[in-house]
């Protein structure tokens, strides 16, 4: 299996990045994992609705060139499909049953998604209907996929 996560920005705190490379470590056993971060548009604070969606598709433009042909897209989307651990982890394995090995989670910027990466993606996906920063999202979705894992293979881990 391959998975892919595509996010706009870097991660510059190095909290962020010990986590993430934490569950990059743990994910070696089960998955070839890369990180794709594409560059974030930058922009004043205050934008009009034509300015935001400007740089949206400028970033979405990005993220569509990093999604590998046939892999199965999913964006996190706080209009997403919520599941739990365990639902999320039998979703990816019947889709891995099916035959999918490849998958692209996408994390936009801080407008959100293009309307072309939306209709790109097979699913949206939504953690909580919380807002969270994009750089502890990288970490929560890395930390689900390994919980998948171990509920797939029915590892000690997940209570």
């Amino acid at each position: 299996m391959q998975i892919r996560i595509v996010a706009v920005g870097k991660l510059k705190e190095k909290y962020w990045q010990a986590g993430v490379e934490e569950y990059q470590k743990r994910l070696r056993v089960y998955t070839k994992l890369e990180l794709i971060e594409v560059e974030e548009e930058r922009c004043p604070e205050t934008l009009s609705p034509a300015q935001e969606l400007q740089v949206k598709d400028r970033e979405g433009d990005k993220i569509i060139k990093a999604i590998l042909p046939g892999s199965f897209v999913i964006a996190l989307n706080l209009t997403g499909k919520e599941y739990s651990s365990e639902q999320f982890a039998d979703f990816i394995a019947d889709l891995s049953l099916k035959g999918r090995s490849q998958f692209t989670f996408i994390i936009g910027g801080s407008l959100g998604l293009s309307e072309g990466v939306l209709a790109k993606a097979d699913l949206h996906l939504v953690f909580s209907r919380f807002t969270f920063p994009r750089q502890l999202i990288r970490v929560v979705l890395l930390e689900q996929i390994y919980r998948a894992f171990r509920i797939i293979r029915h590892e000690p881990y997940h209570k």
